[in-house]
């Protein structure tokens, strides 16, 4: 899935150029070409599909050359994940009717690839066997208020559990408790199902938007596909699949590790995620000088000359002319902050 523009992350991350597309870390590597890079181990490329904008499909293009143009799906408008992935599981499964399919989105970081793969196999062989979703949790390391969380029946920390529960964004209090209780993960959005499975389970509990999905099946791989989706899919009510499904179907699962999990969602995730000087400071870009700073977060990629002095605990991000100063305790007001601009 990689639809999202990101804007928590202006200006690096803009609605021409989101997040999925750009280096945030400094690898030499966008967060898509990381995502496909991660998936190796257990998809060969030309099994990649990707769903996107239809203003995204060049740069999915040029950025994947590997992935078979015709299994870049681009959505007319976004209508959020549920039909996203409703679109990509009964396009596969109109060529591949017992397609084993993992969904994840195109604008995260795993640090440790290798235990990541081995819980996407654990995943893909239990559900294999039909009839169930399983969901990847993150183990958490700290009292999270930005992530929704998954509660599991049991310890799903390197096996398969049922979930009991799916939970919003919690206050602060409430995400101690959740951290305390030891059965709480992160939902990194990451699912894996075979097709069958979830085309069932979407006619159970949004059947809206399966029906969207009867009605353009028979355009799938025809001159006329295109035209269909236009008219179509904005029809498709908008929600997420968790809404959609997993909040609803007794039939997840879970299975958690601690892979270095992160969906880079504000600066102050970027930074964590940079090696950083003696003072705590983090930085992309070859011309960029501080002095007397500390703990702060200095992004400018495209070869922007940056001097900064005297910064405690801030963000200055610079992209095409944009500028961005802002205290890394406010890193969730820089969407407000960009608007209009």
């Amino acid at each position: 899935m990689a639809g999202g523009i990101g804007s928590r992350l202006w200006p690096a991350s803009t609605p021409q150029q989101p997040k999925q597309f750009i280096d945030m870390l400094g690898t030499g590597r966008s967060l898509i070409q990381l995502t496909v890079e991660r998936f190796l181990p257990v998809c060969d490329p030309d099994h990649f599909w990707v769903v996107t904008s239809r203003h995204y499909v060049d740069l999915v293009r040029s950025q994947l050359p590997a992935v078979p143009p015709a299994q870049i799906l681009a959505e007319p408008e976004p209508r959020n994940t549920a039909p996203c992935i409703a679109y990509a599981c009964w396009k596969i499964a109109a060529r591949v009717p017992d397609a084993h399919i993992v969904v994840t989105p195109a604008d995260a970081i795993v640090r440790d690839p290798f235990l990541f793969g081995e819980v996407v196999g654990s995943a893909l062989d239990f559900a294999a066997g039909g009839g169930r979703i399983v969901t990847i949790g993150i183990s958490p390391d700290r009292p999270e208020t930005g992530y929704g969380y998954i509660c599991a029946e049991g310890d799903a920390y390197g096996k398969v559990c049922p979930v009991q529960a799916f939970k919003e964004k919690p206050d602060l209090e409430t995400a101690r408790a959740y951290l305390a209780a030891g059965n709480y993960y992160w939902n990194a959005g990451i699912f894996v199902w075979t097709a069958a499975t979830i085309m069932d389970q979407i006619r159970r509990y949004a059947p809206g938007i399966a029906g969207v999905m009867d009605r353009l099946a028979p355009s799938f791989y025809t001159e006329g596909e295109e035209a269909a989706l236009e008219a179509l899919f904005p029809q498709c009510e908008k929600i997420s699949i968790d809404y959609a499904v997993m909040e609803k179907s007794p039939d997840i699962h879970v299975i958690a590790a601690d892979f270095g999990w992160s969906d880079l969602g504000s600066w102050s995730a970027v930074r964590d995620h940079l090696p950083l000087d003696e003072a705590g400071n983090g930085r992309v870009g070859e011309h960029v000088r501080l002095q007397d700073c500390s703990g702060c977060i200095v992004h400018a990629p495209d070869g922007e000359q940056v001097a900064v002095e005297g910064l405690k605990d801030c963000i200055v991000a610079v992209r095409d002319g944009a500028v961005l100063v802002c205290r890394l305790s406010q890193d969730q007001q820089v969407r407000q902050l960009s608007q209009g601009l």
